[in-house]
């Protein structure tokens, strides 16, 4: 009774804020508040537990960078890089677009998609604004594009992190066997954003000529504090890339950055927390404990035995399943959580069939789903959630459908053209 009533709760929830019938907020935060009254979760388990509870690393994550981003807001740095992004760009709004989403792809391989759509966000608004051209689309390609990105490497998603450790595979591994399609998808994606987005590219050639008279130098308002931060910006970014030789989390390296630039800045408390996305890291919250309800009751976890139980053993079959199922589910809840579900079942399903071909299919199958299934709506993925608080703040407001119709589209395409890629890799060819 308990599951039933569950999932009838984060449906509700969801078609909420779908609907937006309330604010995204006021529903995560209801829905959270009704699975622990109906007993789905506890505080233990909502507040303390690493399965079934809010993701603490992810909030303390966002937290930090949130703190640098705004102090670097300070510094006049995001002016800069506007106005030199768009001169580079002749001012050309779909050249600008291809820049921004390379940069923001490239960046989310490297760092975390989370990370890289706080820095480039802001970066984007303002060049749209100089342009006079609608930002909306700009920031919806670029969280598309940190998603596919992200996907490449073994820190571009936090999935990708679960995936590693419980399949013990390397950096290289992932390089080796997620970039070469990562490279294809972000082709496409291009190709596909110029017919999707094609009324943003609005072209006004009094507002270009006013841009490229403009000294992108003459925006910095404080050099010294620019110097503060970009290196302790370059710190982090390290800190990332070595966090497990270091042994801090990803979270703890972003706050010891925050804390770092406060400190050597002398910035104000208030300075510093005046440009964190409360609503944010409050939507992630109250997300996170109702999917962690459904992982609770069991629910994720007898979705994801079907699916695999459905497969008979058959690797091909398995890995086809695998990889739209997930992108299905990861498209409803965040893709997170269900790794961390998914993982030990795909690791039982592995040593089933082992004999009958590279089971390490399914691992990259799994990562593939997640990760694109990702993009399908605004809350598949948390790169998403962030660009639309983002949106919100600077006046720009995205909604669910909004962001869901280009989302789906392009979630839909990208998974398909996985489907080759795995055939021709690990069956055809292996």
């Amino acid at each position: 009774m308990t599951a039933v009533a569950t999932v009838l709760v984060f449906v509700a929830v969801y078609v909420l804020i779908a609907t937006e019938r309330v604010h995204r907020v006021a529903a995560a935060l209801g829905g959270a508040a009704i699975m622990l009254a109906i007993g789905a979760t506890d505080g233990p388990h909502a507040f303390s537990s690493l399965e079934t509870g809010v993701d603490w690393n992810v909030v303390f994550l966002l937290l930090g960078m949130m703190v640098i981003v705004g102090v670097i807001r300070q510094t006049g740095a995001f002016e800069y890089l506007a106005i030199w992004s768009a001169k580079r760009a002749k001012g050309r709004p779909f050249r600008i677009l291809v820049m921004l989403v390379l940069i923001t792809a490239g960046a989310s391989a490297l760092l975390d998609n989370v990370t890289t759509v706080l820095l480039v966000a802001p970066v984007t608004v303002l060049v749209c604004d100089r342009l006079d051209v609608p930002p909306v689309p700009f920031l919806v390609a670029e969280a598309l594009a940190s998603n596919i990105g992200g996907t490449a490497t073994l820190i571009g998603d936090p999935p990708n992190i679960i995936i590693a450790s419980r399949a013990d595979l390397s950096f290289n591994d992932f390089l080796l066997n997620l970039t070469p399609i990562v490279l294809v998808l972000i082709a496409v994606f291009i190709g596909m954003a110029r017919v999707m987005f094609r009324d943003a590219f609005r072209y006004h050639p009094e507002r270009v000529a006013a841009v490229m008279a403009l000294d992108e130098r003459e925006t910095i308002r404080d050099p010294r504090l620019l110097v503060q931060s970009l290196s302790v910006l370059g710190l982090v970014l390290v800190g990332f890339v070595l966090h497990r030789v270091l042994g801090y989390e990803p979270s703890v390296v972003a706050l010891l950055g925050a804390g770092l630039l406060v400190a050597v800045s002398r910035i104000g408390a208030d300075e510093a927390i005046r440009e964190v996305e409360w609503p944010t890291l409050v939507f992630f919250m109250g997300l996170f404990i109702m999917v962690g309800a459904l992982i609770q009751v069991g629910v994720i976890e007898d979705l994801s035995r079907a699916a695999a139980d459905a497969t008979g053993g058959r690797l091909w079959f398995a890995t086809v399943l695998l990889l739209g199922v997930s992108a299905v589910l990861s498209a409803i809840v965040d893709n997170i959580p269900y790794v961390a579900t998914m993982a030990p079942i795909v690791n039982d399903l592995a040593h089933s069939i082992k004999g009958s071909g590279d089971t390490s299919v399914l691992w990259w199958a799994l990562a593939l789903g997640a990760d694109l299934g990702g993009n399908a709506t605004a809350v598949g993925a948390s790169a998403n959630v962030v660009v639309l608080g983002l949106a919100e703040r600077a006046g720009h407001r995205i909604s669910f459908w909004e962001f869901t119709k280009y989302g789906l589209v392009v979630a839909t395409v990208t998974v398909l053209l996985c489907v080759p890629y795995l055939w021709l890799r690990y069956f055809a060819f292996a």
